[in-house]
């Protein structure tokens, strides 16, 4: 069992950089974790120079140590190593503020390398799930990509009961980060209650059908976001965008030109309630008034039409 987790891992990061990669040359995400361990070791073993980039959130007591052990095990196994340290904050929740220092961090550490993540089959269920709670639409629900550089993650197909198997047969020390048990936190409540209740609701197998939603979804995604792309580029011009050619769309193409167009003019993430509205102002026109998209505590940020074109601005509070 051990000897086979082993081999599942190496074989994956094989195939990945032989797939993705130009160069043997990779940085890796390490903390100390199980995965981002495993994979690792898995990278060396596979024959690629790995440099691992240790992230200390400075969110828990002890985490120099922690940061300081995990780059000394990463030297131990053959891998130069360093250690960053980051600040969390800013607005989202503590999850995104942390996630946002981290890539922040990585982009900096990685000198044009790869960077090489260990999220595995187990995450992308996770992701999955989680976009479907929240109706986030198909972008969402395709879970992450293997490959979108400089990101890499080798471990999509593996499961993370093998993680931990691999690590306990090189002896590596795991450290067991106790957010990841913080019902506090949605995705620790879809790992711990959600993901067992459907795999026993279905009679197993729920994380491999979800991550294979995920796979089938970017395919779609894969065929309908380049005409969509020459949509808004068709449509868009400054902060403000031609309702005329988006009236006769598909509504696939028309919602992601209307997410891209968004996202460009400072709505984070819009949700399917405020593409929902703004798409309104192209399909059902009918004098409404302005469709707010975000903004901040000084100002709200809103869509207003003014007859064939969709304007954004910022409205004081």
């Amino acid at each position: 069992m051990t000897r086979r987790a082993q081999q599942t891992l190496i074989g994956a990061v094989r195939g990945f950089a032989d797939r993705h990669l130009d160069d043997d040359a990779v940085c890796v995400a390490l903390s100390g974790g199980a995965d981002s361990l495993a994979l690792t070791a898995a990278a060396i073993r596979a024959g690629l120079t790995v440099h691992a980039v240790v992230i200390d959130h400075r969110l828990q007591t002890g985490s120099a140590a922690v940061a300081a052990r995990a780059a000394e095990t990463a030297r131990e196994l053959g891998a130069s190593a360093e250690v960053r340290e980051v600040t969390v904050e800013g607005a989202g929740g503590l999850e995104a503020a942390a996630r946002r220092a981290r890539y922040a961090a990585l982009g900096e550490a990685r000198d044009s390398r790869p960077v090489l993540l260990g999220h595995t089959l187990d995450d992308q269920a996770e992701t999955v799930l989680l976009g479907l709670a929240r109706g986030s639409g198909a972008r969402s629900i395709a879970g992450m990509r293997e490959w979108s550089a400089p990101w890499g993650r080798p471990l999509l197909g593996v499961r993370r009961a093998d993680t931990r198997e691999a690590c306990a047969g090189w002896r590596l020390p795991i450290w067991d980060d106790p957010h990841n048990d913080d019902p506090r936190f949605t995705r620790v409540r879809i790992r711990k209650e959600v993901l067992p209740l459907l795999d026993e609701v279905i009679g197993g197998g729920a994380a491999e059908s979800l991550a294979r939603t995920a796979s089938q979804l970017q395919d779609d995604a894969d065929a309908l976001d380049p005409p969509a792309t020459e949509l808004l580029e068709e449509c868009a011009y400054g902060r403000a965008l031609d309702v005329q050619p988006l009236r006769s769309a598909p509504a696939a193409l028309r919602t992601r030109v209307l997410r891209g167009w968004l996202r460009s003019v400072g709505a984070n993430d819009p949700v399917y309630r405020v593409v929902r509205a703004v798409d309104a102002l192209i399909t059902d026109w009918h004098g409404q008034g302005p469709v707010a998209v975000g903004g901040d505590e000084r100002a709200r940020l809103v869509v207003t039409r003014r007859a064939q074109e969709l304007t954004v601005k910022r409205v004081p509070r």
